[in-house]
């Protein structure tokens, strides 16, 4: 199919009819005729021309970003809600498509209002019900051409872009004709009207809402990345000429009092005021239709997308070209409610508002969108910058605070509800947008930062891999992984699949999915991960060396007690649990065995408080157990619960003793009851943990790789306990760490001990450079002596003396230079700058 600027191609409209010229058209409207003179008697041209270029200061930064935004993908229909939901969201989607909707069917009766007054001042009629019917009839005539198709509405605007060039070329004609430079002069400043500057651009503003009005025809163009920016821009400049050189004409040609008082003004200064006539009715129905286009195409796209159920019905279309009729239909009503309400100037105000939302809305997509640097943003309109885009938002929010702080406030918080709303209740998007492509930006963003930062024992947080092989296994640690992430740490849910060649990638292929399904089950926040690996041992010791990026790494492996034993012709199972402890113990990761019999959630009417018991023998595996209880009390089921310490590697039970567990939890600033347990064994240890909610055992592996706590083995004491976590720390934890120990402390101590090198080896070479200087001095009075001197022999002995002296100072010089480089290069090999220590 060929390109077509000029009309349409198999019913495809091109740049100039589907873009510039409903642009144009509404643009170029109401306002221009009938307001504009107002806006320049009540502020005066200076004030006028500020208006006039803060208002289109907004389009024309939003048309940057709009004409970014439309190059970098392929644009369906809806306009700006279609650009706007598929960066931002089907969140920001769904509330700026309502407010959109809205905006455009409240125009439609704005634009015939104005209609029918042009219309009812050219009649020599009055009053508000004949203007209200007046702007009825022209609606049910604009109603008939959008219900007929967008065809017959785009002939309809060469008709009316005729009138309204000749309308233009008579006011142009009489101003000049009555131009007073004098006059111009005096009209700068303000006028007497008490209307403030920020009603006024209220009631200017919709004049430059219309330059999007292409992009709500986005769906019926031919190439929406190449008509949008070139139709829109056109469009936009062009009435940036206009609305300025009209301004400048009416200031010229008219006092600012009769400008104030007489909204037909620019009839008054025309060459013939009956083209003026027929440019505010022209203008007027062409703006009206355009936005009568516009408004139920934003529906239909945004009914498509079922974001909202009570909407789908307007999704459906009519004809060839899918003629949205029932959104026509809804819009048609909305307008005829909105004209029997009544007040241009109102409604002036209220659209206003709808429209500032979307091109801040529009602008800040933009924004986000580069924002994300994401490389598939490669927008074909190459004069942008994601700067442009943030200074558009930030002004229409200014904007609209500073029309109407409330409304603007209210406007606001209704998108803000509509957008919780569809958090909560929306389907999943049928879409992909950009938030995760931002997402994706601040994590490396994020990375990269906390990689700068030295290693520190406060920033540790559990970052998990779950390992299972069976569903019914991994659904219990992935309940249990998210107690013990306390709300900071990351599970990875892993399988390792024993297979080679194709059938390997076979497996790997299933398991991905049924992995996916149990993590959406389970409605976890877990990441998957599928491996296969002819060895498991093998696998899984390269995977815990070797998972995580940069700072996140993995630093605890998660295992089901209960997978033990399982045939070994079956792939994906593992054969034995203990087969996968070792290597990743020797990889630096603890080790969680888990054996769960009941982990429900205690009913609220049982007055039950949860128990968790900590077996403590002050080790880092104490310490790890004890800093996983604390984190489960992070979840809101698990708050309330009680942690026991129960200390049982002492050989007696006294006060000081209690004391010293009670200091050392307070400085874990951890709250816990400390309790000792002499002399432990089986019944013991049952009898003390047997109704615990939740126990924490330190374990450890013999030579037979039987599973210990201590001499007990642990399958014997597992009967008699409910849940079980078996702990094996394999790094070094601290709970008690300040914040100049770790890393960032011994840096410090390496930095201070090369300043203090380098001080030294200045302090030797100062002393050497002395001595050097003492001993040359020495020598020159020496030479002068005769030989028969009686002080001779004295003086050589000095003279050997200095020398000597000399030379030990060059020596402690090279001394303290050999210790500073070595310092050097430890501070080096530590990522510490290091100035140049030869200096």
């Amino acid at each position: 199919m060929s390109s077509n600027n000029s009309g349409t191609a198999s019913g495809r409209l091109g740049t100039f009819a589907g873009v510039f010229t409903p642009s144009i058209l509404t643009i170029l409207g109401i306002i221009l005729f009938l307001r504009l003179g107002y806006v320049v008697g009540a502020a005066g041209l200076g004030q006028a021309l500020i208006i006039i270029a803060v208002a289109n200061l907004i389009s024309v930064l939003t048309s940057f970003s709009l004409a970014a935004i439309a190059t970098n993908m392929k644009v369906g229909g809806g306009g700006d809600y279609y650009l706007i939901s598929r960066t931002l969201g089907i969140e920001f989607g769904g509330a700026i498509g309502i407010v959109l909707f809205l905006a455009q069917s409240v125009s439609i009766a704005f634009y015939c209002i104005g209609f029918g007054e042009a219309l009812a001042a050219i009649l020599g009629l009055s009053g508000h019900v004949t203007v209200q019917l007046i702007a009825g009839a022209a609606l049910l005539f604009l109603f008939l051409l959008a219900w007929i198709g967008a065809d017959l509405a785009t002939k309809f605007q060469y008709v009316v872009m005729v009138f309204l060039i000749l309308a233009l070329l008579s006011f142009y004609i009489g101003g000049i004709r009555q131009w007073d430079t004098g006059l111009l002069m005096e009209n700068w400043g303000a006028g007497e009207s008490t209307a403030s500057f920020w009603i006024l651009f209220a009631l200017f503003f919709p004049a430059v809402t219309g330059f999007t009005q292409g992009v709500s025809m986005s769906g019926d163009l031919e190439d929406p990345g190449k008509s949008l920016p070139t139709g829109t821009f056109a469009a936009v400049f062009l009435s940036i000429l206009v609305y300025f050189s009209v301004a400048v004409v009416f200031a010229a040609s008219t006092p600012l009092k009769t400008l104030a008082g007489d909204y037909g003004a620019m009839k008054q200064i025309a060459m013939y005021g009956w083209l003026i006539n027929g440019g505010v009715i022209a203008a007027t129905l062409s703006s009206a239709m355009a936005s009568f286009l516009g408004a139920p195409r934003i529906l239909k796209s945004l009914a498509s997308d079922k974001i909202f159920s009570f909407l789908v019905p307007f999704a459906k279309g009519y004809g060839p070209s899918g003629n949205p009729r029932r959104g026509v239909l809804l819009s048609f009503g909305i307008a005829v409610a909105t004209v029997f309400m009544g007040q241009l100037d109102l409604i002036a105000g209220v659209v206003s508002m709808f429209f500032l939302i979307s091109y801040g809305l529009l602008n800040y997509a933009t924004y986000f969108e580069a924002s994300a640097e994401t490389p598939s943003f490669r927008p074909r309109f190459r004069w942008y910058s994601k700067k442009i885009s943030l200074v558009g938002a930030l002004i229409c929010l200014g904007v609209m605070l500073a029309i109407d702080f409330k409304t603007g406030i209210a406007a606001v918080a209704i998108l803000f509800a509509v957008f919780q709303y569809l958090k909560r209740v929306s389907a999943p998007a049928r879409w992909a947008d950009s938030r995760r492509s931002y997402h994706l930006k601040l994590v490396r963003d994020n990375l990269m930062g906390a990689q700068k930062d030295p290693e520190h024992p406060r920033d540790w947080r559990p970052y998990v891999l779950a390992f299972s092989n069976d569903e019914e296994h991994m659904k219990p640690l992935l309940d249990f992984s998210a107690l013990i992430e306390g709300k900071s740490g990351i599970t990875t849910a892993v399988r390792i699949i024993q297979a080679r060649g194709y059938r390997a990638v076979k497996l790997k292929a299933e398991g991905e999915k049924e992995l996916a399904r149990i993590i959406s089950e389970k409605e976890s926040s877990a990441f998957s991960l599928v491996l296969s690996s002819e060895y498991a041992t093998n696998g899984l010791s390269v995977l815990c060396q070797s998972f995580g990026l940069g700072p996140v790494k993995a630093n605890t492996v998660l295992l089901n007690w209960h997978e033990q034993y399982v045939k070994n012709d079956d792939p994906v199972r593992f054969h034995d649990y203990r087969e996968l402890i070792r290597p990743a113990v020797q990889s630096g990761c603890n080790i969680i065995l888990w054996d769960q019999k009941e982990l429900n959630e205690v009913p609220e009417s049982s007055g039950k408080q949860r128990t968790i018991d900590v077996w403590w023998k002050d080790d880092d595996t104490s310490r790890l157990m004890l800093l996983l209880a604390y984190l489960i009390t992070r979840d809101d089921h698990w708050e309330d619960a009680r942690i026991r310490l129960l200390a049982c590697y002492l050989d007696r039970d006294n006060e000081q003793i209690m004391q010293m567990l009670a200091d050392t939890l307070d400085e874990f600033r951890i709250q816990a009851e400390p309790k000792i347990i002499l002399g432990i064994n089986e019944t013991v240890f049952l009898k003390t943990s047997g109704q615990a909610d939740l126990v924490f055992i330190p374990v450890s592996l013999k030579n037979d790789d039987a599973l210990m706590f201590g001499e007990l083995p642990a399958d014997q004491l597992l009967p008699g306990l409910k849940t079980v976590a078996m702990v094996m720390a394999a790094q070094k934890i601290e709970l008690d760490s300040s914040p100049e120990e770790g890393r960032a402390g011994e840096l410090a101590l390496l930095f201070d001990e090369l300043k203090h090198a380098q001080k030294r080896v200045e302090a030797a070479k100062k002393s050497a450079r002395q001595a050097a200087k003492s001993a040359t001095e020495f020598i020159q009075d020496a030479d002068e002596m005769q030989f028969n001197d009686p002080n001779l022999l004295k003086h050589l002995k000095e003279k050997i003396a200095l020398q000597e002296k000399a030379e030990e100072a060059n020596k402690k010089v090279l001394k303290e230079q050999a210790k500073l480089k070595e310092i050097s290069q430890r501070a080096k090999d530590e990522g510490l700058a290091v100035e140049n220590e030869n200096q």
